[in-house]
């Protein structure tokens, strides 16, 4: 795994090695923890859209056995901000997704998406094949806006009554920013977004590091309330075009909710999925050391020369 020598890097105190990429548009920031350890790397993809990687932090627990290899997003985190619209597109994405893996040397991966992430993924097999990619990790996947949308409109209509009026007033008047609207928006998200309280440090990092123009140009004003660009994203017919081992992950009171991941498995032969009860979209801040565990059998299942990562037993 050696980048090319357009790739600006420096070490930083943990020994990770962390820099810029140049991609269309831009540069975005990456850092790979777990240099020099024998296992082929994992490439995370983190949600959104506009979020960072900051709250995937403790995907970086799986670097004693494997380089894990973290980027932000153009427009996120730490990577540039360019205001470009036309740079916030599923198909930018994807082309920066094969920049970003060609300019560290990625040759041979396992790919892991969470949230907005698991359609980047998805659609970077899709279009640019699987060559050298091992297998896919979709955590609290997002497959299909139009069962997440109805299963958010679920997990609303059980909000208290005051709650849902908020929401309900604040929508019809297009005022997104008012305070009584993201009070309830909190509301929702502590119970289906990241039940630890108070969140942890990372899930805070990313928070306030969101790009919320981007956010809401490709997605919307909140999490159940969709407008934006991907609002007609629909993969799930030809999921069963993917072939490479995969694994959903999902928790019992997720955005996306056990049903709809199970949905996804049964049009993906061969996946599997691993449901974590209790816990809720950020089921890897919620039980770490449990969901680290389940990640890293897949891993190592899917390694070369190991051809049984598709009889992966998980709990269902």
């Amino acid at each position: 795994m050696s980048p090319e020598s357009n790739v600006a890097q420096d070490t930083v105190p943990d020994g990770a090695r962390a820099g810029y990429v140049p991609v269309t548009g831009g540069r975005v920031w990456y850092r790979i923890a777990g240099q020099g350890a024998p296992g082929v790397p994992l490439l995370v993809l983190h949600g959104g859209p506009g979020a960072s990687c900051d709250y995937l932090e403790p995907l970086r627990g799986l670097s004693d056995e494997r380089p894990v290899a973290f980027y932000d997003q153009l427009g996120c985190g730490n990577s540039d901000r360019p205001e470009d619209t036309a740079l916030w597109s599923v198909e930018r994405y994807v082309e920066e997704l094969h920049q970003v893996r060609e300019a560290l040397g990625l040759e041979e991966v396992h790919i892991f998406g969470q949230s907005w992430g698991t359609a980047l993924a998805v659609d970077y097999l899709l279009e640019r094949g699987a060559d050298g990619v091992h297998s896919l990790v979709l955590s609290g996947p997002l497959l299909s806006t139009s069962r997440w949308i109805a299963d958010q409109e679920k997990h609303v209509s059980k909000l208290p009554a005051t709650t849902r009026a908020v929401i309900e007033e604040c929508e019809a008047s297009g005022d997104f920013d008012s305070p009584r609207y993201r009070e309830a928006m909190m509301e929702y998200y502590r119970l289906h977004v990241c039940r630890l309280d108070p969140w942890p440090d990372c899930l805070n990092g990313t928070i306030e590091k969101l790009n919320v123009p981007l956010y809401r140009y490709m997605w919307g004003p909140s999490e159940f309330t969709v407008n934006g660009t991907l609002k007609n994203y629909e993969r799930v017919e030809r999921l069963k075009e993917i072939t490479v081992p995969v694994l959903f992950t999902c928790g019992g009171a997720d955005e996306a909710t056990p049903e709809t991941t199970r949905y996804y498995r049964d049009h993906l032969p061969g996946s599997q999925i691993r449901v974590f009860a209790g816990a809720s979209h950020e089921h890897h801040l919620e039980h770490p050391e449990e969901y680290l565990e389940t990640v890293r059998e897949f891993l190592r299942r899917a390694e070369p020369g190991k051809n049984d990562a598709h009889g992966f037993k998980s709990q269902m």
